[in-house]
Parts: structure tokens; sequence; C-alpha cells
């Protein structure tokens, strides 16, 4: 199946590509295996090269790539400092240690700094990366105004909150880049500490203006605004969508976990089931309309369903090889890449094939280019004054 060119018509699904990346997150909390989370890393990595637009809110991969390289340096800075719970044989330095009080029982600043604590930590630190580096990956793909557009009736309120907060890091990092740029083209530098400082002020000042223009936006179209709805069917939503809610967390931390596996799939299909009827009364006080609903086409069921097949399969994968996914630091032993975990792990590669491809953007250069050529020409045949 060749994958079309993306349009209005043939974009793929918003809540796709949050599926798929919300599968590849839940593989990489369940491994602790460098090997394995790089994989993932690379696996996201590509489909997003392949795959994303031009638009404002892919430009922010590459943020959240280096927010994770931070959390991998922070984790390490804390237990070279702090220590680590891992004992270990191979001391790299030993730190001077302070006196802590009696009540800090437990926690200790300096001290020995063991190979295995520091891998210990090197494994936890890039778990939390590949986490984040997941969902910039979705972030990056999915458009969030057309993922507002999908959401129940009930939730609209609150999914107009979360897309606005989901899209202020991508503009902000494009006004970033184009003021960055400015400078450099007047000449300046765009780099050091002093930099930084001139850039925030626009930044913040057209974060400002962006909020003035939404607010006066939400308000034309008459955001907030309910029908009137009777008491009972209030009372039945609220306790469908907790209880569903509250059923869907339980049901999936029994998945999650080591234990309750027999009793997390029936508690997690019975919470959606309440939570769905729940939304399903709610929304019917909701009074706005969609144009053009975005529907569910095979390529979008193929993309979600990749990434819950990589989900299913790293969970399945934990019960008869826990060493593979989870190497030992103490003692320390070279990471194994297993055979069956990775090639679950690939078949998230499967939106690279399927979902449409982004439209060229040598088109738009190509026309103005073509524009900027049609005018010196003019201008060269135009006499001098």
């Amino acid at each position: 199946m060749s994958a079309p060119q993306a349009t209005r018509t043939t974009a793929l699904h918003a809540g796709a590509w949050w599926l798929w990346a919300l599968g590849l997150a839940t593989a990489a909390s369940r491994t602790t295996n460098p090997l394995l989370l790089g994989l993932l890393v690379g696996v996201a990595g590509y489909v997003v090269a392949v795959r994303r637009t031009d638009a404002p809110w892919a430009r922010s991969y590459g943020a959240f790539v280096k927010l994770g390289l931070v959390v991998i340096g922070i984790r390490l800075v804390f237990a070279f400092v702090l220590g680590s719970p891992i004992p270990g044989t191979h001391t790299l330095v030993t730190l001077p240690e302070v006196p802590l009080p009696d009540w800090a029982e437990g926690v200790r600043i300096g001290g020995r700094v063991t190979a295995e604590g520091m891998v210990f930590a090197l494994y936890d630190g890039l778990k939390l990366a590949t986490l984040l580096i997941c969902v910039g990956a979705a972030n990056a793909l999915a458009n969030p105004s057309r993922l507002l557009k999908s959401l129940p009736g009930a939730l609209y309120e609150a999914g107009v909150a979360v897309v606005v907060a989901m899209t202020f890091a991508p503009n902000l990092v494009a006004d970033v880049q184009r003021l960055r740029a400015a400078r450099r083209l007047r000449g300046r530098p765009d780099r050091g500490f002093a930099a930084l400082l001139q850039v925030g002020l626009p930044v913040l000042e057209g974060a400002l203006e962006r909020s003035v223009a939404l607010a006066a936006a939400m308000d034309a179209r008459g955001y907030g605004r309910s029908a009137q709805v009777p008491r009972a069917v209030r009372h039945t939503t609220s306790a469908l969508t907790l209880g569903g809610l509250l059923g869907v967390c339980a049901g999936t931390y029994g998945l999650l976990g080591d234990t309750g596996a027999g009793y997390g799939l029936p508690l997690l299909l019975a919470g959606l089931a309440a939570a769905l009827a729940g939304l399903w009364l709610g929304g019917r006080r909701s009074v706005r309309t969609r144009y053009r609903p975005e529907r569910w086409g095979p390529r979008a069921c193929l993309v979600a369903a990749s990434g819950i097949a990589v989900a299913g399969l790293t969970i399945w994968a934990g019960g008869y090889a826990p060493v593979a996914l989870h190497p030992p630091a103490y003692p320390l032993t070279a990471p194994v890449l297993p055979l069956w975990p990775a090639a679950a792990l690939l078949v998230g590669l499967l939106p690279a094939v399927v979902a449409p491809a982004p439209a060229p953007a040598t088109t738009v250069t190509t026309a103005a280019t073509t524009r900027t050529a049609t005018t010196a020409r003019t201008a060269q045949k135009e006499p001098s004054q």
C-alpha cells in the first residue's frame, strides 16, 4: 500500500499519532535496556523525519530531544553527588562526605561514587528521556487543532486548555528560531547569555499577543456556551465519568504491574465502558457543531495498531525475558539486545510506510524563487529615472 501525499482529506487522524506515540512510551516504561531504548528513539526519530510537515508544531521535536539529554545529565549529576541505592565494588572516585543530622538518615551528600551506581543512573535517565522523546514525536506529528475537533463534547473546554498548552512550546521554539535568524541577518550574535536576554523580551511579547488574539477568537465563537440538561443527567454523567476513570487507572495499574494482571483487563474494559457512557451523556450539554468531522481511515487504524502492538508485545516479553529487558547494574554486565523484543519495537516503523507523505517544501520555495526572479527581470527592463 503506497502512501499518498498528505492533503486536507488524506491527512492522518491526530489521535492515531498519539496512540502510536503512547504505545512507544509504554514500551519504554517497561524496559531499562539501553539498546532497546536507543532502538525506540531511533524508531520515533525516523518516523518523525519522514512524516512530519513544515508546520510550527513540527519543529519542537529537536527541543524534546535536547530536553531528554538534559534529563540524563541531571540524573547522572544527582547520582554522582547524592549517591545511588545500588551497591558497587568498582569505585570511580571518593568525594568528601557532608555530615547530616540523624533525621536525614538514608540521605548522603558525597562519599564513594561507584561505576554500578552511575550505570544504574544512566539506565534510569535514558528511560525517562525516551518517554519525553516519544511524547515529542506525537507533538511534532499530530495537528493540535484537528485533535481538538476529535474530542467528545463533554471534554471540549478541557481539550481547548490542553491543546493551547501543547501548542505553547512549538510556537515558542518557532519564535526563538525566527528571532535568532533575524539577528544573524543583521550581523548580531545569536548565541550566548546576552543574546538570550535580548531574544526573551520579543518572545514574551509574541506570546502575550497570541494569548489576547486567542481569547478574542474564543469569545467571538461563543466558547463556554452550554445547553440546559436535567440535574439527574448531570449527576449520572459525573458518576459514570469519575467511576470509569478510576476503573481505567486501576486496570492500567494492574496490567502494568507485576501483580494484578488477572483483574487488570476486566477492570480496564469496565472502566472504559463507564467513561465512554459518561462522556456520551456529557456531550448533550455541548451545543457546538463540527465542520468536516475527523474520520478514522484504514491508515489511521494501522498507525494506531502499530503503537498498541509495540506496547503489548513489550509487556508480553517482560514476562518471559525480564533479565533481557532489565539488565542488572550490579554486577556490571554488558547489555544484550534480545531478538524478539527488538523485532517487536520495529513494528513501530509502520507509520513511515502507511502514513501519508508530507507535501514537498520545494513547491513553495520554487514559487517564491520564480516570483523573485520575475520581479528582478521586470526591474531591469524599466528605464532608470
